[in-house]
């Protein structure tokens, strides 16, 4: 059999590849800290399970509207407006099976082959695979740990031509958990009035789990709003990664688009799911703020941790539930068998010598880097940051 040669174009994200390989030692009997997905460790709070219980009960069990139920159209839009002041109706906005695949609608309704696409490092792994797939040009522009890896107007400005589609980008960011002020994403518009041949992809998915205050979305700017696609979902805020709600919100004509792309690979997402995303989104957050104080918990013991491990830098994440320390000192050194030439070998090093699961910065576009999810219990990340300083201690 002959597979398709764009499957050539992308390869296996590495935070499954890492998973994997952490199964594969736990199968042998090998005791691994996996801090290599980012999947909230809770349940999903009981109000939105008693949701999606009653909806079986009551015999919801159709084919939903490709583009999800008026219900639940009608509760992101409120949510939107409560929590973010965006205006959106529902013919603007459309329900998909994960943020994932809202991300690859819009992707592939809006990149065709040649189009360049900005996205700013450290990335989220999907967005450069998304946008080969949809044979668009791939042009990574590189922040640093010294600028809490944000992206800064002027690197914007330079890195626009005039083939330039679409920005990505995400904030609170994975995996970096850097998170955009107000200021600084004001500051990014002005670099896009400057450029109207350029759409913007903003990925909110993890709003809800931000340390530093009120979330900011890039679509409050009423000069750009018109460009802005907003993609968000119900996994990390709810701790409903497997329920596979992802929303998107933006013009009224690509939603059309999305909505007839989306009609030929899934239809409408499960309709349990939709009437408990209902629930989630239009009541009490009290569950959500108990779960990001449990996070804000985690990201201050493992940030102390790292910053105190010789030849590690760690920035303090405003959001999200990752840590990604800088590790390039290190590189050069050994132990025993094993030599750190590089992220990958560091991780490497650590799954096998510390039995700690992380995925190398590479994968992410910053190879200085490795990435640990504290979504975790912190006996585990005690455990985890404890078996990380005893292996790193190892090298000279």
């Amino acid at each position: 059999m002959q597979l398709a040669q764009r499957l050539n174009s992308f390869s296996e994200p590495q935070t499954i590849k890492m998973a994997k390989l952490g199964r594969e030692l736990k199968a042998r009997g090998v005791n691994i800290v996996d801090l290599s997905l980012g999947e909230p460790d809770f349940k999903t709070p009981e109000h939105i399970r008693n949701a999606a219980i009653a909806a079986i009960n009551e015999g919801y069990n159709k084919y939903t509207p490709v583009s999800g139920t008026p219900e639940l159209l009608e509760a992101i839009s409120t949510k939107l407006k409560r929590d973010n002041n965006l205006n959106y109706a529902t013919n603007e906005i459309i329900v998909s099976t994960g943020a994932k695949q809202s991300l690859a609608n819009a992707v592939l309704c809006m990149v065709d082959p040649g189009d360049e696409v900005i996205i700013p490092t450290p990335f989220w792994v999907t967005y450069a695979a998304q946008v080969q797939l949809a044979g668009g040009v791939v042009k990574l522009v590189n922040c640093f740990i010294e600028t809490d890896f944000k992206l800064l107007p002027e690197q914007l400005e330079q890195a626009i031509t005039p083939k330039t589609k679409l920005f990505i980008f995400s904030s609170p960011c994975n995996p970096t958990g850097s998170v955009y002020t107000r200021e600084e994403l004001a500051g990014l518009v002005e670099v896009f009035k400057r450029h109207p041949h350029v759409s913007i992809i903003s990925d909110e998915i993890y709003e809800y789990i931000n340390f530093i205050g009120g979330h900011e979305s890039i679509a409050q700017f009423a000069d750009i709003r018109d460009r802005v696609v907003v993609i968000n979902g119900m996994s990390k805020g709810f701790a409903m990664t497997g329920w596979r709600i992802g929303y998107m919100a933006g013009p009224a004509e690509l939603v059309k688009a999305c909505d007839k792309l989306q009609a030929q690979f899934t239809s409408g997402a499960n309709i349990i799911a939709q009437r408990a995303s209902i629930v989630a989104l239009l009541s009490d957050l009290g569950p959500t703020h108990e779960m990001v104080a449990a996070y804000k918990q985690r990201r201050d013991y493992v940030t102390g941790a790292l910053q105190q491990m010789p030849g590690v830098k760690a920035n303090t994440p405003g959001g999200a539930f990752y840590a990604f320390p800088h590790i390039k000192p290190l590189f050069g050194k050994q132990y025993g068998e094993y030599v750190i030439n590089d992220d990958v070998d560091m991780s490497m090093y650590l799954l096998n010598e510390g039995h700690v699961s992380t995925v190398c910065g590479s994968a992410f576009g910053n190879p200085n880097c490795i990435r640990l999810s504290t979504a975790n219990s912190m006996d585990n990340l005690r455990e985890a940051m404890s078996r990380i300083g005893d292996a790193l201690g190892k090298l000279s």
